[in-house]
């Protein structure tokens, strides 16, 4: 998705979303050890994609796609939390609330996940916050 002409990260975030509905882990240790594998080796495989193309490349979207899985972590499977969590996650990657822009600083490919993660971490929280005053 990362070669996709428009919207890259978008793309890879619809593709995360995909996934998640059909292939996310049921329990939550699975799904979250599913999600740090994917984080590390997104973390070094945009490493290498950076050495070679420069910083923050639109190509990488692993870290897209694992902030999408944070994002909807320990959450009911619903489309509606989906398209929510989608719209939330964007929100945040592309405003970067602070602290998330200082992440950006960080060396190679922890720049380029720790930043998404936050996103997702900022996402996961506040829907969960929002389902636990729906009641």
């Amino acid at each position: 998705m990362g070669y996709f002409p428009i919207a890259p990260g978008t793309a890879g975030t619809v593709v995360a979303g995909v996934i998640y509905w059909f292939a996310r882990p049921s329990h939550p240790l699975i799904y979250g050890a599913f999600i740090l594998l994917f984080f590390l080796l997104g973390t070094r495989a945009s490493t290498i994609v950076e050495r070679q193309t420069g910083p923050d490349p639109s190509l990488v979207v692993v870290d897209e796609m694992v902030g999408l899985w944070i994002a909807l972590f320990a959450l009911p499977r619903s489309l509606i939390l989906v398209a929510i969590g989608f719209f939330l996650f964007r929100l945040f990657d592309i405003w970067k609330p602070f602290p998330i822009r200082r992440t950006e600083r960080l060396r190679e490919g922890w720049g380029i996940m720790v930043d998404d993660a936050l996103a997702g971490i900022y996402t996961n929280v506040l829907l969960q916050l929002a389902l636990i005053l729906r009641g």
